[in-house]
């Protein structure tokens, strides 16, 4: 019997926690508004070409059950593997394709489907007459292709692909596809011998090897021998049906053609398997090979990367960022350090970027050097190419002007990272001769279209377009989002005319798309007529607040009211806090407005807005900002003293509302938000509650620096000690809702912090319940697990907060 079907109502008395006994109970139901908006049947994927003739819709089966994320599964490598059939495990798939001709209005089912669809990878290709896509079977996966046109899917390979390390497929062209084979049958996997042939060693030779506190790594000799299996693939070239193996069988982390297609460029991960960090850290071979799998230059090998040193600025000592260069036809692009890897070093230049072009026989040239770490680069035409740098420990961002032809670099804008107002948004790009995406310039090549999809500012998230002057490095923006609505552009479908494709949506309109034309200034056409899934909330408010805390700095939240609700009439509510902490450099940055009240509210699993349903106020993405003091101070050197300051201006903000009971208010949090909660109760006597969700709060088990943290526990033992919850559970006596998946992928939130602080809260006579998800990682997903963990969340809540005395 399905483990749906045990389900029970939860009419019962609600339990009584005891230090004697576990409660052994079966999966529970939410009351049905919540379960109702758990299980609404999603609004479809939207993919669109880039002339807005034709769309794929695309549903997803939302929520597996326990049964089908209890199937096997090897965790190595930092890897969860389906033994069975070369795929990732517990992964959620589209269940349903339909193309619709725009022009017509007309949608048509795509024939020749596998049934059932478990699609997954969607891509369109080049000419975008083609759409192609996985499909994961019980025992293998399987590539198929669209044909928009005759809207008829057929399947390409006549080998099973691999899909365990990075794209497991690429379009070469409009009718070639390169794609990655299994070399075996997944049944001959290696068994795992009774005994052991020997004890499991790990050695270090005096090299410094700091470590993230990574999970589902290579933990023996077998793990070895399993990863290497499943890591094996063989590249297939597939063009009209005919297929020719490239090269051989290797455990290939990527393969990338370049623009002309005449050559790939291959990541080949090589022994020894590295037992501290997963499969994208272990040693590696950097090539160049020609269409037939021939070598014809090794750019680098590779070492783990175990021994990257600790701060986030700080980079191995070797090449890295290795790509093609999508405005030539063959041309290798890469960065290496000038500073040893070390960022602390006083020096004008950090790193360096170099270029080789085929035949790749020459010497690799020098392109430009850059003052802070090189991210990337973002290619135009032969005049233009725009270079990002930027530091992580300063919250640094630049990007500059490269002319290819000259060589020269000019500094565009730099700004905090955490400045949303001042983000200039992102260059619209198209196709240039080569298919690959580049810049789009507009007025005879002196302006960028740039695109920003969130459009921070005082008013909230306005979206926007704008043309950036490359002269006078003003960006004039051309469209804004209309105030009371949030609206985006997803393309540019004509650049001259300015036809734009956007989605748009309010408070009580669902998301849907438009053509929008700025010239002609037509009435925008609709696409999509989506309607609004979640009924049960037809009548809820949202707004927006804004407030300050006590040391000046400005906080917001998405505050959520009860369908019907009356001050006058109802008066205070009881309060469900909601939140997330994040660290700043500069209190300015952390006071601007972030988010929107005009979005339409969408339900995730993991929302409180599920509560607002049971008389609860809401007080969503309450900003919990954690700021430095001063230029040569940290933001968390006071962290715990900002969390209180925070929680207190937003209690007394809904207090002064007339909204919030500040006598029964709770707080919750996912990950760091839940470290956050734990932490609040241990310091102050705020709330009726907490609720934490799959949390660290331990920092000892994160020695090597955690979230933006860069310290390590013996440089700062100290802060670690007290930022950890664990070290005050004596003195948390409010009651705590502990929740945590069995099976949590997530570095540095291992289960044992929650079982560790369960037994250390119960060991001093706290309030506390601890819920272990069976098979679930740090983000849930099991229908039973999910609906079982909002009746736990509404009942704790009902029982400490609403009904408190």
């Amino acid at each position: 019997m399905r483990l749906l079907k045990q389900l029970l109502l939860a009419t019962s008395l609600f339990f009584t926690c005891t230090i004697l006994a576990q409660d052994a109970i079966t999966y529970q139901l939410p009351p049905k508004d919540i379960s109702d908006l758990l299980l609404a049947k999603p609004t479809p994927s939207v993919s669109i070409d880039g002339k807005a003739e034709w769309m794929l819709l695309s549903t997803r089966n939302s929520y597996p059950s326990v049964e089908e994320l209890a199937m096997p599964e090897f965790r190595i490598a930092g890897l969860r593997i389906n033994p069975n059939n070369y795929a990732l495990s517990r992964q959620t798939f589209i269940n349903d394709f339909t193309l619709k001709n725009i022009k017509a209005s007309k949608e048509f089912k795509v024939a020749g489907l596998p049934m059932p669809l478990l699609a997954g990878n969607v891509s369109w290709s080049p000419n975008e007459q083609k759409i192609a896509f996985t499909q994961t079977n019980g025992k293998n996966v399987d590539l198929y292709i669209i044909d928009v046109p005759t809207k008829k899917a057929t399947k390409l390979n006549k080998q099973p692909l691999n899909a365990i390390l990075g794209a497991a497929y690429t379009w070469v062209d409009n009718n070639t596809i390169l794609y990655k084979a299994a070399t075996k049958p997944a049944s001959n996997a290696p068994a795992k011998s009774l005994a052991p042939s020997g004890p499991t060693i790990q050695q270090n030779l005096g090299k410094a090897a700091p470590s993230a506190t990574f999970q589902d790594l290579i933990k023996s000799p077998y793990d070895e021998k399993l990863f290497e299996f499943y890591g094996t693939s063989q590249l297939v070239l597939s063009k009209n049906g005919i297929e020719t193996i490239i090269g051989k069988p290797a455990i290939y982390a990527s393969f990338l053609p370049s623009p002309d297609k005449k050559y790939l460029m291959t990541k080949v991960i090589n022994k020894p398997f590295s037992y501290l960090v997963t499969a994208q850290g272990f040693p590696s071979t950097i090539s160049i090979t020609d269409m037939a799998g021939k070598v014809v230059k090794v750019l680098a090998d590779l070492p783990s990367t175990e021994n990257r040193p600790s701060g986030y600025d700080n980079v191995q000592n070797v090449p890295r960022g290795f790509d093609w260069r999508d405005d030539e036809p063959a041309t290798i692009t890469w960065c290496a350090p000038l500073d040893s890897g070390l960022m602390k070093k006083k020096m004008d230049y950090h790193d360096a970027v170099y270029a080789l072009s085929a035949p790749f026989s020459g010497e690799a040239k020098e392109l430009f050097k850059t003052q802070m770490r090189y991210r990337g680069t973002q290619w135009g035409d032969a005049s233009i190419a725009l270079v990002q740098e930027g530091s992580q420990a300063k919250q640094l961002s630049k990007v500059s002007l490269y002319n290819p032809t000259s060589g020269t670099v000019t500094l565009l804008y730099e700004r905090n990272q955490t400045d949303a107002y001042n983000s200039p948004g992102i260059p619209v790009t198209t196709k240039n001769k080569y298919g690959r995406d580049v810049i789009l310039t507009t007025d005879g090549g002196t302006k960028i279209l740039m695109n920003n999809v969130t459009g921070s500012s005082p008013k909230g998230d306005l979206p926007f377009l704008a043309k950036f002057d490359i002269a006078s490095k003003k960006n004039d923006i051309i469209w804004r989002c209309q105030e009371g609505y949030f609206e985006y552009v997803t393309d540019v479908l004509d650049a001259n005319k300015l036809v734009l494709l956007t989605r748009k949506e309010s408070q009580k309109d669902a998301p849907n798309y438009f053509i929008k034309n700025l010239l002609l200034k037509i009435a925008d056409v609709p696409l999509t007529q989506f309607k609004n899934p979640y009924p049960q909330l037809d009548g809820v408010t949202k707004q927006k607040i804004q407030y300050k805390r006590a040391d000046g700095v400005d906080l917001t939240g998405d505050l959520y009211l009860p369908k019907g609700y009356n001050k006058a009439k109802d008066g205070p509510l009881p309060v469900f806090i909601w939140a997330y902490p994040r660290e700043f450099n500069s209190a300015a940055d952390a006071a601007q407005v972030r988010g929107s009240e005009n979005k339409f509210t969408a339900i995730s699993w993991g929302s409180p807005i599920f509560f607002v349903t049971q008389g609860y106020a809401i007080l969503d993405n309450a900003e919990m900002p954690i700021v430095a003091a001063s230029e040569d101070k940290k933001p968390n050197d006071n962290f715990v003293q900002q969390l209180q300051l925070n929680a207190e201006a937003a209690i007394n903000k809904l207090a002064e509302m007339g909204v919030g009971d500040r006598n029964r208010i709770a707080v919750g949090g996912h990950s760091y938000g839940a470290f956050m909660t734990a932490n609040l109760l241990a310091h102050t006597n705020l709330f009726k509650a907490g609720i934490a969700r799959s949390g660290a709060y331990n920092r000892t088990l994160t020695p090597f620096g955690f979230q933006n943290e860069e310290r390590t526990y013996w440089q700062a033992p100290q802060l670690y000690y007290e930022m950890s919850p664990f070290s005050y559970a004596d003195k948390i006596k409010t009651p705590i809702l502990l929740i945590h998946g069995d099976s949590d992928d997530n570095p540095g939130t291992f289960p044992i912090n929650s079982e560790r602080l369960f037994n250390a809260i119960k060991g001093h006579g706290g309030i506390v319940r601890y819920v272990s998800l069976p098979f679930e990682a740090h983000g849930y997903r099991g229908k039973e697990n999910l609906l079982h963990m909002l009746w736990e969340m509404n009942n704790w809540l009902d029982k400490y907060v609403k009904n408190v005395k």
